[in-house]
């Protein structure tokens, strides 16, 4: 049978919009690029979405009263993006993906259930299979996504949630599910049935798969659940043969996984103990960590003092910083110290903060120089330089009970903040950090405390700085 001109023309634009997606990709590399990669990414998405109405109103539609509904969702759903994106903070960035995941995922398990469900023929295996997928994947990404949005933004109900017997739950919903994807597979006649079990089996897998794990992993798990997102739309692309749905979900899906996979070695634990629970756990033991001695507290005027004076200064930001929304203080405190002659550097580990990238975009926003932003391999040596460590909110990525066995942190990869000549800590309390254990660093004898919120700290410190330069 020959396709038809239009059919054509919407095949080659998608494939358009599929090559704007890998071009907007690629530029996203490095962060000088980035917002140019978003802007293709977003115009080949426009190109798409333009050509889909374009070939809907030539091919004829069935009912107006269905097309109205779709255009008055896109207008709903492109306001609420951008409010959202305006008007929500970087510290809860992390939510809002979550939140867009769990858009995703949702909106690809219904495309695949419309797909199995509408059609009056009955489907054929390869569309059972990947709708299939599209409904299982998308329903875990969409329950599991709202779990770890309610957990990052400490809504009470969500946090006290508990699951005991969480490997007994698991193994039990993911052998339902699959056996549910089974029989719509073997029993095409029974699709509706089997299609419902597996969404909601799937939906609850999501849940569980969810609930056990703690804080700290977070990032981990919004970047697998944003992988289970792009996989759910290829699934949904492939069922409905769409090309630019099967290249745009497959670029999320493979740049998912390998950022998790990516985040799990900057954790130095396997991806599948990460997602098993455990570390970073809400139920993280306190207690008695076997740590002596005591803090040294200092102020922001003998900070300043040191500042000054120092040769090289390294900034240890955490999310304590993005908390505080301080990283313009600290920005302009680099500023300061650089017009005084002061070598100063940004230490950025890969897990700090709630999402990947989450300091640089901070720091970006506060027009740090690029070249500033050192990561952890080759800021490390740097430290036995740093005359002054200035650690502001990050807790756990510069402990050195990681470098021993026994501990919950043992073997991740830490800054060397220790190893500096002096170290002060921005804190806002004398609280753990999310692995539940003190911080071997604020005991030792080169390091100074100074508690209090890190934005009105470092603006007393910048205060100080521009008397003593003065």
């Amino acid at each position: 049978m020959t396709a038809a001109p239009i059919d054509i023309v919407a095949w080659f634009v998608y494939l358009l919009a599929a090559v704007m997606f890998v071009m907007g990709l690629h530029f996203m590399n490095s962060p000088k690029t980035a917002r140019k990669g978003n802007q293709i990414s977003a115009t080949g998405m426009v190109f798409a979405v333009v050509m889909a109405f374009v070939h809907l109103f030539v091919k004829g539609f069935i009912s107006t009263t269905a097309v109205i509904v779709l255009v008055v969702g896109i207008l709903i759903g492109a306001v609420a993006g951008v409010v959202s994106a305006k008007k929500v903070k970087m510290t809860d960035m992390p939510q809002l993906v979550s939140v867009f995941n769990t858009v995703g995922g949702g909106a690809a398990a219904l495309v695949a259930l419309n797909d199995i469900l509408t059609n009056e023929e009955l489907p054929t295996l390869v569309v059972l299979i990947t709708a299939g997928l599209g409904i299982m994947i998308g329903s875990v990404t969409f329950t599991g996504s709202l779990i770890a949005a309610g957990k990052l933004q400490g809504v009470r109900f969500v946090k006290n949630l508990r699951l005991p017997g969480k490997s007994f739950w698991n193994v039990l919903f993911i052998v339902l599910t699959i056996a549910a994807f089974v029989m719509l597979c073997i029993q095409p006649e029974q699709r509706l049935l089997w299609s419902i079990l597996t969404t909601v089996f799937a939906l609850c897998y999501g849940l569980v798969f969810v609930i056990p794990i703690g804080g700290a992993d977070m990032p981990v798990v919004i970047s697998v659940l944003n992988a289970c997102t792009g996989t759910a739309v290829a699934m949904s692309g492939l069922a409905i043969d769409n090309v630019a749905l099967i290249v745009a979900g497959a670029l999320v899906g493979a740049a998912g996984v390998t950022l998790s996979i990516l985040m799990a070695q900057a954790m130095n634990r396997p991806l599948l103990s990460v997602l098993a629970g455990g570390f970073g756990g809400d139920n993280a033991a306190g207690g008695d960590d076997g740590v002596t001695g005591t803090m040294k507290e200092t102020s922001a005027d003998d900070v300043a003092v040191q500042l000054v004076y120092a040769q090289k200064v390294i900034f240890v930001p955490g999310f304590g910083l993005a908390m505080a929304q301080a990283q313009r203080e600290l920005a302009d405190l680099g500023e300061l110290l650089k017009s005084r002659g002061v070598e100063v550097a940004y230490a950025i580990h890969p897990v700090a903060g709630r999402m990947p990238g989450h300091m640089n975009v901070l720091l970006a926003e506060a027009n740090v120089p690029y070249e500033e932003l050192v990561d952890l391999d080759d800021i490390n040596p740097q430290f036995p330089t740093a005359t002054i460590s200035l650690v502001v909110g990050a807790n756990d990525v510069t402990n050195p009970a990681a470098r021993r066995p026994g501990t919950p942190v043992s073997g991740m990869p830490i800054l060397d903040v220790d190893k500096s000549e002096n170290v002060v800590v921005i804190k806002r309390g004398r609280g753990k950090g999310y692995a539940g254990i003190e911080n071997e660093l604020y005991f030792n004898d080169n390091t100074q405390m100074l508690f209090g919120d890190a934005k009105k700290e470092l603006q007393a410190i910048i205060a100080s700085v521009k008397e003593l330069i003065a």
